[in-house]
Formats: structure tokens, sequence, C-alpha cells
């Protein structure tokens, strides 16, 4: 691991380089689908993660598969969030922007994701295009993103590749990175060793094309651009990883127990299922795609029946379509976990964007009376360990439990600690050994409504599986005490767990002006927000709830401390200032809503559907202004 001041040493040689130190870097790197650019960017955040700073990226993914090359809809690429300190969400606007073609730069820009000002390296082999009208439009953008004074360095990206390799559509993206790497003083060691582990399925020939391609980047910029960044960084004291939230719902999986993942592919989510199986048969696990949604569900729930808690991994359609075999397993008390990916929505929605849309659907949107554990991991760590959590509390509950993630959380990258594999974390062995003669299969606990769990095949434990309205020996009744008496234990597991549930922290003082409640990946976002305000005297703070049904104890109280009460979600909210809405007809997000009903609370809300991560900025300024 090398130092800071070794990486200020190297950056003092280049030649005539301004080098200036900061504390944090917003970098995005934007194409055309199937540049390279995703891949660059995840590079260049592992490089500075490797390197100890604080990293978080997100992928930018355009609404189309193959949307038309140079679009302004079209970008694709990564927005890496560079820091000298823990990184908890990606920022706000870009400080530098890499471009493989200006109409995808236009599109960024007018999306507002640039700051003013912005360094912008775009790619100018348009200049040189046979066809002049593609010339045209190229300097036409340029040359307003010079009026709107941007700093637009052009390079020929193309040309210079081409002194590397033969064809330089491949590897432009490293040429890239070793740009980057010079800009940023980023260790050379630690990126050749990225590149060699990226393309070691390629062969040698492959690995060191790329090599001199990240070292022709390197060079170019040492000796074209002025200026040199150098991000301090603490070091890594403990070993760490860096991953995606959907690669560490895949290894939470494996470290859980649980060696069953039925799945069907979907956006968001299906990267995490794409990981486990690359990785589940090495210790004994089976990846089982079905033929669909449907399909995909009823074999997980049946391989929980057969003795192990299995899961399944979804985005909301995906959801929907599962949502009478969650009934069945909430009705025979099958253990079963539940990811879902959230994604803009409704029906097919926007599939490649952001939302936290699906809360609702989760708790209430199986028909009858369901009640299930929904949680929402707020980070890429917390991502590995709610899959262990949510494992021990479906077998220990026999219940149904869904975890919400989102396409924030799946895409974005993080480095965190190394997990210490311990032995409870696993599913304990399955208990084989006869019960009690006359055991019936849901003997309700009278307080708690729990009862154990018979395993098929265990002597004495031969029962009926019904999802029809049944006793405790579980035959089918259709008496109304009967139901009557099932929902209740049903829901008496609800109200068990919940005693084991801890208050949530709150971040700030305990009481105040304006308390801001979240959940999900808005976490990183809202409390940098809440921090900027508090440093100028303004009294917020901010509580973030993981367990949305059902909610610790002494939150009311925690509430009832503040003047005001917001929630900040991505999800559809009505705005006061529409003339048509008012305090009678509008819609509240979907926190705010459960929060009103539950605690009698006057709860409001600040949400958006615009497929984007919370931006701190955007946060900051509406507390200013809430509490003018």
């Amino acid at each position: 691991m090398h130092s800071t001041l070794s990486q200020t040493a190297k950056a003092e040689k280049s030649m005539s380089a301004t080098i200036q130190k900061i504390d944090e870097h917003v970098v995005e790197i934007i194409s055309d689908s199937g540049e390279g650019a995703q891949t660059a960017g995840q590079m260049f955040g592992t490089v500075s993660a490797k390197m100890g700073n604080g990293v978080w990226t997100v992928e930018i993914i355009p609404a189309e598969i193959e949307p038309p090359a140079r679009s302004t809809a079209g970008a694709s690429g990564n927005r890496i969030r560079i820091g000298a300190e823990n990184i908890t969400n990606a920022g706000d606007e870009a400080d530098l922007v890499v471009s493989f073609n200006d109409q995808v730069l236009l599109g960024r820009e007018a999306a507002g994701e640039f700051k003013p000002g912005a360094t912008i390296l775009l790619e100018s082999k348009w200049r040189e295009e046979r066809e002049p009208e593609i010339v045209s439009v190229y300097i036409e953008a340029h040359d307003r993103l010079v009026a709107k004074g941007y700093r637009v360095v052009e390079i020929n990206m193309e040309e210079e590749c081409r002194k590397v390799v033969d064809n330089p559509q491949r590897g432009k993206n490293i040429f890239v990175v070793g740009i980057l790497s010079c800009l940023y003083s980023r260790d050379l060691d630690i990126v050749r060793q990225e590149i060699s582990k990226k393309f070691k399925k390629k062969g040698e020939k492959v690995i060191q094309s790329n090599l001199d391609l990240l070292d022709a980047g390197y060079q170019w910029a040492e000796a074209n651009l002025e200026i040199r960044y150098v991000i301090p960084a603490p070091g890594v004291s403990q070993a760490q990883v860096v991953m995606n939230g959907n690669t560490a719902v895949a290894l939470g999986t494996v470290a859980s127990g649980m060696d069953v993942c039925a799945m069907y592919p979907i956006t968001p989510a299906t990267s995490a299922s794409h990981y486990l199986s690359e990785i589940f048969e090495d210790v004994g696990g089976v990846v089982h795609q079905a033929e669909d949604e449907i399909a995909a569900c009823a074999f997980a729930l049946g391989a929980s029946y057969a003795g192990k808690c299995a899961i399944t991994i979804t985005s909301g359609p995906g959801m929907a379509l599962k949502t009478e075999l969650m009934g069945l397993s909430v009705m025979a008390e099958i253990p079963l976990v539940m990811v879902n990916v959230q994604r803009g929505g409704p029906s097919t929605g926007l599939p490649t964007k952001v939302e936290q849309g699906d809360l609702l659907s989760a708790i209430f949107g199986v028909p009858g009376d369901a009640p299930k554990i929904v949680m929402a991991p707020a980070t890429i760590e917390d991502c590995f360990y709610s899959v262990i959590t949510a494992r021990k509390i479906a077998e220990t509950f026999r219940s149904l439990v869904v975890i919400l993630s989102d396409a924030n959380l799946a895409t974005g990258q993080q480095a965190f600690l190394r997990p210490e594999f311990r032995e409870e974390w696993l599913a304990p062995p399955i208990d084989q050994s006869p019960l009690p003669v006359g055991h019936k299969p849901y003997a309700w606990d009278e307080k708690t409504g729990m009862s154990s769990r018979a395993i098929p095949g265990q002597l004495n434990g031969l029962y009926t599986l019904t999802g029809l309205a049944h006793t405790g020996s579980g035959a089918v009744a259709y008496e109304s005490g009967v139901n009557q008496e099932s929902s209740r234990y049903r829901s008496l597991k609800l109200a068990a767990f919940q005693k084991t549930l801890k208050t949530p922290e709150v971040v700030g003082d305990p009481e105040g002006d304006l308390l801001i409640v979240g959940w999900g990946s808005t976490k990183g976002a809202i409390e940098e927000a809440v921090m900027r305000a508090r440093k100028d005297g303004l009294k917020v703070s901010s509580m973030h709830l993981t367990f949305l049904q059902p909610m610790a104890s002494g939150i009311r109280e925690i509430m009832q401390k503040f003047k005001k009460v917001m929630t900040v979600e991505i999800n559809y909210s009505d705005d006061l200032a529409d003339e048509i809405i008012d305090e009678d007809n509008r819609r509240y997000a979907n926190l705010a809503f459960l929060l009103r009903a539950r605690y009698l609370i006057d709860v409001d809300c600040w949400s958006n559907v615009h497929g984007q991560p919370m931006k701190p900025g955007a946060i900051e300024k509406m507390i200013r202004s809430r509490l003018k």
C-alpha cells in the first residue's frame, strides 16, 4: 500500500503540473452502451478504495437496452465519488467528466449533473468525421458547453489508442483509466493488478494490450494536462472488500447457510443471481432459474418446506407475480426470504432507474391479512448482513421476510470491513428426531403465536400442508372462530418479533425543529445533508428505519420531540403547490403514509421519482427552505 506522500511525489514530477490537494471529487465516465465506460468507472472506484479512499459508485444506465448511438438519452457509464473520508452516497454534481461523445454529454448536462465550471475531457474524433452533419453537431455541442463556462479539453482518444492497438474501440476505456490514474495520482501497481484480474480469462495477450493502453493514457495526461489532484487517504488498517449491493446480497446468501436460490432474470436484480451461480455450487448451493417469476417463488417455497429456508431474488414486477405464493408462505407458515431490488414503476416502469416505490406493496400487497416482516438495507454492507438476519428471522418465526434493496444499492460500489465468518450465521442442521405423538404442525403458543416446525419425513410430523384456512392440526376448516384464531396467532408472531427490535438512533440532537425520517439507500444522502445544515446552526436531526414492518418501539416518542417531522423518499407524493391538491386529497410518500397511520402524528414528506439517487445538496436545500 503506497502512502499519500508517495503519490504526491509522483505528481510533482509531472511537467508543470499544478497539484491541488482536495477532500473529494465526483467523476463521471460516460459513453454509448457497450463502450466500456461502466467497467472503467468500476475499476477506478475499486483502485481508489484499495488505496484507502472513501468511495461510492453509481452506474449510469440508459432506459433502453440498446439506445441509438450518439443520443442524449443514451448515456451509459459510471459516477465515482472519491473522498478523504468515508463516503456514504453518490454526492452532488460532477467535478470532472470524461465523455466518449458529445450527445451523451449534453444529455447529462441538461439533467443538471455537472457542477458549474466542471472539467470535461471530450473525445474529439467527431471533428474529423466524414459526415458533415456529425461534425456540425459536435462543434455546436462543444461551443455551447464552453459558452456555459465548462472547461472542455478535447482528446482524440481513438487516435491515441490506435498507436497501441489495432482496434481502438476495444480498450479506449482503459486508456481513460490511465488518464484518470495520472490526474488523481492513483497507484499504478494497484491499477495493473485490477487489469490483470479483469482480463485473466482472456489471456496474456489481452492483458498486455490493456496494460499498454493504461500506460498510454497515463503518459498522455502527464504530457498534456496541467493539473493533478491528490485526495488524502487514511489508508486501510483492516482488511476490506469492495463490491456492489447485488454481489453483497449473493455473498450474504452464502454466509447465511441458505443453499437454494430460485429466480427469474429481471433488471436490476439479475446480477445477484448471476454472481451467486458462479460461486454457489462450490459451497453446495443451487441456483435454479425457473421459467417465470411465479415458478421461481414456488420452487423456493417448496425447497423451504423440505427443510431449510430458501431465497428468491427479484424486482417490483416480479414481486407482483409472486403475490399468491407470498400468501401461501404466510398461511402455511413456511419460511422464505424474498429480495426485491426496487426499480421505477408501475408496471415495467423504469427498469434501469432507482425508486423506493414498493414499500406499501411489500406490506399490504397480498390479499387478506398476511403479516410479514419487511426490512430495508441502507448501505452495501447492510445488503450482506441483511440476508443473514432475514434467514434467521424467517426460520425462527416461520415467516416470510422481504428485503427491499434498490437499484442504487444494486450497482453502487463501496468498501467496507471484510466480514469475519461466524458459525452462528448458518442455519442449524435439520432436526429429524421424532416428534411427540400427537404433535400439531401449528401448535401456536398462546402468548407469541409461534410454533415448532415439522420437517417432511420426521417421525410423528406428518400433516396436510394447505393454503386454505386450517386448525392447529392442519385440518381445513371454514368456521369463523377458527379463522379468527389462526389469524390472531399469525399476527402475534409479528408482535413477538417487534419486541426484539431496538429503537432507531437519532443523528443529531434528540429534539429540535425538524426530524427527517428515511429508509433504504437514502441514508447517506440524508445524514450528509443534515450534518451540513447543522453546521450552520439549524436544529435538524435524522432517523433511519431498517425494519418497516413491524416498526420498533420508541419511534413515536422520538417524533414527538420535534416541531416538524417529514420523510425523504424516492417514491411519488403529491405537491401542495399544485392547484388541485389540498390536505384532503393529497397522497403521501410511502413511509410518510405508514407513520401518519401508525402514530397519528402529522408527518410531512419530500419525495420524487426522477429515477436518480437522492443528492445531499438537494436535501439540504429542502431542509433550509422548510426551516426558514
